[in-house]
């Protein structure tokens, strides 16, 4: 046979009817599909419920560490200020016991021919006459607290007291060169003393070291010369002379 006769025999066949779909076929591939689909979803889900709770992580330990280093400085802070806040209630506490301790003053009491100077000081202070005046000339004490010490003249004072057999524009002409010195530190008001009038002068004291403060009057035909070598006594050195007493 040939080919023209078997391509007229082919022509004589039945078309072949196109393949039929299985519809549970096509429903399964559909469920396929759609579990593929979900379980992509699902891992994107967790992924990024990954990536936000690994970052939430991040940020709760970053944020704990803070707090942890804020909370440690705030617990070292309020220790350093409890401790300040211990010395310095411990401060107050000592300078109010020091105080009571002065009392009751006790009275000083000068020589009967200079006018007898008086005043009060605190009981827990020492007095060191160096000149009674006794034989005339001047008058020279010291006072600190406890005690005086071995070389008095050069060593800090909370008080010296002077009776001098000078007459008061002599010494405070002596003491106002120093004012009028360049670079002075020393100055100069005037006040009054058991109703006298007095001459203060505070800053650095002629010829010493020494910041402190100086009240000279008269008595009679001398000058009475009370001072104290530092600042750390001018509390007491005001009540001595809120307290002076002489005879005109």
């Amino acid at each position: 046979m040939d080919n023209f006769s078997q391509q007229q025999t082919m022509s004589n066949l039945p078309p072949t009817p196109p393949a039929q779909i299985n519809p549970m076929q096509q429903a399964q591939a559909a469920l396929n599909q759609s579990k593929k689909q979900g379980s992509t979803k699902f891992i994107i889900t967790i992924v990024l419920l990954s990536v936000v709770l690994i970052a939430f992580i991040i940020l709760f330990v970053l944020f704990f560490a803070k707090y942890n280093e804020a909370k440690t400085d705030l617990d070292e802070k309020i220790a350093v200020a409890v401790a300040d806040a211990k010395d310095k209630q411990a401060e107050i506490l000592e300078a109010e016991f020091a105080e009571r301790e002065k009392e009751p003053f006790k009275e000083f009491v000068g020589p009967e021919d200079y006018g007898q100077l008086g005043f009060k000081y605190p009981r827990t202070w020492s007095v060191y006459i160096e000149a009674d005046a006794a034989n005339g000339g001047d008058y020279k004490a010291y006072l600190n607290p406890n005690e005086v010490g071995a070389n008095p003249d050069k060593n800090t004072n909370a008080l010296r007291v002077q009776i001098v057999n000078r007459t008061t524009e002599s010494v405070k002409n002596e003491y106002q060169k120093a004012v009028s010195a360049k670079n002075s530190t020393l100055n100069v008001e005037e006040i009054t003393v058991n109703g006298t009038p007095a001459t203060h002068y505070y800053g650095t004291i002629p010829n010493t070291e020494f910041s402190g403060h100086v009240v000279l009057f008269k008595i009679r035909d001398k000058t009475a010369i009370l001072r104290t070598d530092s600042e750390l006594f001018v509390d007491d050195f005001d009540k001595v002379l809120d307290s002076v007493t002489f005879n005109e």
